[in-house]
Order: C-alpha cells, then structure tokens, then sequence
C-alpha cells in the first residue's frame, strides 16, 4: 500500500525532475546548451511513482525510455551532474557525451538508451527481457505505440508471459497530429486483445 511518506517520495522526485528540466530549459535559451534537446517535463509524475514502487517490491527493472528520457534517468536514481555533463556533450556525462539528450545510458541503474528510431525500445525491451527473464519496463508515447514492430513485440511479451510493463505516455500528439486523426483505439484496448493487463489512466 502506497502511504503518505511514499507519496511525498514521489512528489519530492517529480519536482526535482520538473525543476532539472526548467533549468535545462533556461540554460538552453541562454545557448549554454548547444545540442538538440528533449524535454520530459510534465510526464515526471510517471518515473518518480515507478521508481517507488520498484523500491518497495525491491526490484531493479531494466528500463527503456524514448528520446523524454531525462526524468526516467533521475527518478531511478541516474546521477544528475553526469546528465548535466551529458547535455553540455562532456566525455565524463553519463552517456560519455555521446549519447546527448535522447539517448540516456546507465548500466548502473539498468537504463538503456534509445537508437533514435521511433518505438524501437519496444522490441528492444522486449528481446532483453526474453533473454534475461528481468523485470522491465518500457516507455513509450503515443504515436510510437502504433508501429508494427511494437505491436508485435506486445504479442511476443504476452505470449511468452514475459515479465514487463509497458508505459504508454500519452500527450494525444504525434509530431502535431492528434489521435482522433490517427486512430480509433486505446492502447489499453490494444493490451487487452493481446490478453495483457490494459489500464487507462488520467
């Protein structure tokens, strides 16, 4: 049972993350940050309530984000002066300045960084997770949730009851495209036909 001194956990994580993107965000104006960046704010609720959860179940999940990633990073305990050395594309960031802002890496917390492709942390989280039988929780947004590889990836992890969670943040934008242009469907509807746990949440 998630209590009052969890809770203020995941709130004291979630304004951090929120706080570290806010100054990235004025750094970047400023032009001390020179490379693309992607920022996670607004979706730092999710990692910081995750990362929790995983305490108390005393798990440490393989984890795969999409290009938001920083407060992934940070909510599961990544080092944030190496992810401010990983935006400024120092050799001592946490991706040794080659990953950048999209690609966050650290075997120290299981986190592996995302190819660039869109949605291939779906298939990539899932073969790890068949070969190593670990915990895994994969991020992805919406849009990326609809490519075929995911989907089959989805039909591979249920058939294989294989032990993952996937996370679909949801904004209802695909670059500027909402989702009623693109579809009539619900990822948890998707989940559900694939005989997986499937939950809608606001």
């Amino acid at each position: 049972m998630i209590n009052n001194k969890i809770k203020l956990k995941v709130i004291d994580k979630a304004t951090f993350c929120r706080a570290f993107e806010e100054e990235t965000f004025r750094n970047i104006k400023k032009k001390n940050i020179k490379i693309p960046v992607y920022l996670s704010a607004g979706q730092e609720l999710i990692p910081s309530t995750l990362s929790e959860i995983c305490k108390i179940k005393k798990v440490k999940p393989l984890l795969f984000g999409q290009h938001r990633c920083h407060s992934i990073y940070l909510a599961f305990g990544g080092n944030p002066a190496k992810l401010v050395r990983e935006l400024m594309s120092k050799s001592d960031g946490c991706t040794w300045g080659k990953g950048g802002s999209a690609s966050i890496h650290s075997t120290k917390i299981n986190m592996y960084g995302h190819d660039g492709h869109m949605g291939t942390q779906g298939p990539i989280g899932v073969g790890a997770c068949f070969v190593s039988r670990k915990p895994t929780i994969v991020f992805l947004g919406d849009a990326s949730a609809e490519e075929d590889y995911v989907l089959a990836a989805l039909g591979w992890a249920s058939t294989k009851k294989l032990p993952i969670l996937f996370v679909v943040e949801d904004n209802n934008l695909s670059i500027l495209t909402k989702k009623k242009v693109r579809r009539n469907w619900e990822m948890s509807d998707v989940a559900k036909s694939f005989k997986m746990g499937g939950y809608q949440l606001d």
